[in-house]
């Protein structure tokens, strides 16, 4: 009896670790340029995921999707044309029933963005939702007019967190993992990614650098673990030909990390069109960031499903994260070879990536400044798609030949 209870309880531990997800929500009040930021990085047994544009409800919007969700029934991050966005992390310390009806945030989610324009109509849509609701979560928000909250959410009841408030948030961020505060103490998940998060969106709120390119380099892609404060990042040698196996646990990016979202906000009057959601699709120690707007009724393609009902970009970073967890027995995927990653040789995976990166948000950042002057439509915005598939196909097909 011993022994099956302790099998229990480690099949249930690497579930909830499967539903890991780590968010923060920035205000407009406290970023580099003025404009909320709602990241999520979602960590799922569903590691391949995809893009998708619907024009199904009030508002049209893009979202998130698992691979294998083809009509797309569930949205676990997005934003629609009001410029309202919504994201989620699975909370485990929230519920208060037995209801046996569970794990539908993803279409919750999808019917908030076919239905709201802002976080007033989202609180109306939850006071008015049909009980119980199937979820156990920490809902995310940001809308076109500043609005910024989350929602710590159960089948029956929600408490609204307002990012706004300094009282609750002085920094001008609240950040969420698998547990909310609102909850049972001490049960969920998460609370040494909280920790990671916390330290890196402090040292960049101190020096007013909170932008989606921190956000995505520098949290997304962290190495650095919270609770003992190792930094993979500095255990890599110079010899990359040679393995260099770490043990790679309660890290923001996990070995089930499917994607990392950031969408940027507007400032009160600006077009909602221009909300932009900045999508790593992939494992993302191995994808490089594409934006996407609802005004492109598109994505890129490496981002869309391709025959097969998966995304081309996710695709390459999945074949590229296989170099990193070679080991296939056993716990093997606990274990990351950090010399794929970084190396004394400057050849690791992320090394090689980044300047793609950095070159794709600075021609965007140009981009979109244009269009703010002279506005932005779908032919303009599928055009600069166009011109993004072809750099990033080029780039993996010189450096990985992939």
């Amino acid at each position: 009896m011993k022994l099956f209870k302790i099998i229990t309880l480690a099949i249930l531990l690497i579930g909830y670790d499967t539903f890991a997800c780590t968010t923060a929500i920035i205000s407009g009040k406290f970023t580099k340029d003025g404009r909320p930021l709602l990241w999520k990085h979602r960590d799922s047994d569903e590691i391949n995921n995809k893009i998708m544009y619907f024009n199904d409800g009030k508002y049209a919007y893009i979202g998130l999707v698992d691979a294998k969700d083809v009509e797309g029934n569930a949205i676990w991050v997005g934003c629609n044309s009001a410029g309202f966005a919504i994201m989620n992390a699975a909370s485990y310390n929230l519920k208060t029933d037995t209801f046996a009806l569970k794990d539908l945030e993803g279409e919750l989610m999808k019917q908030a963005l076919m239905e709201c324009a802002n976080i007033d109509e989202f609180e109306t849509f939850l006071k008015n939702h049909k009980k119980p609701m199937g979820v156990e979560a920490n809902f995310g928000v940001i809308d076109a007019k500043g609005g910024a909250a989350y929602f710590e959410t159960n089948n029956f009841d929600y408490v609204k967190i307002d990012v706004n408030d300094t009282r609750i948030a002085p920094m001008g961020y609240v950040i969420r993992t698998n547990y909310s505060f609102t909850g049972k103490p001490d049960e969920g998940y998460g609370y040494i990614r909280y920790i990671a998060a916390e330290d890196l969106l402090y040292y960049a709120s101190s020096i007013n650098d909170i932008s989606p390119e921190y956000i995505i380099q520098n949290m997304s892609r962290s190495l650095k673990h919270g609770l003992t404060g190792v930094n993979l990042k500095e255990e890599y040698t110079n010899h990359p030909e040679e393995p260099k196996f770490v043990m790679f646990e309660d890290f923001i990016p996990q070995n089930s990390s499917a994607a990392s979202v950031v969408i940027e906000g507007v400032k009160q009057g600006e077009s909602p069109e221009f909300t932009t959601m900045w999508a790593v699709v992939g494992w993302p120690l191995t994808s490089v960031v594409m934006p996407v707007w609802v005004a492109g009724k598109t994505a890129p393609i490496l981002l869309l499903a391709d025959k097969n009902n998966k995304s081309p970009l996710c695709n390459k970073a999945l074949e590229l994260k296989n170099k990193c967890f070679p080991i296939y027995r056993g716990n093997g995927y606990r274990y990351l070879n950090i010399n794929v990653l970084y190396n004394g040789e400057q050849t690791g995976i992320m090394q090689q990536l980044k300047p793609l990166e950095d070159t794709i948000f600075k021609k965007t950042k140009t981009k979109i400044e244009g269009w703010r002057k002279d506005g932005m439509n779908e032919k303009t915005i599928k055009d600069y798609y166009q011109e993004l598939d072809k750099m990033v196909i080029n780039e993996f097909q010189n450096l990985f030949n992939l």
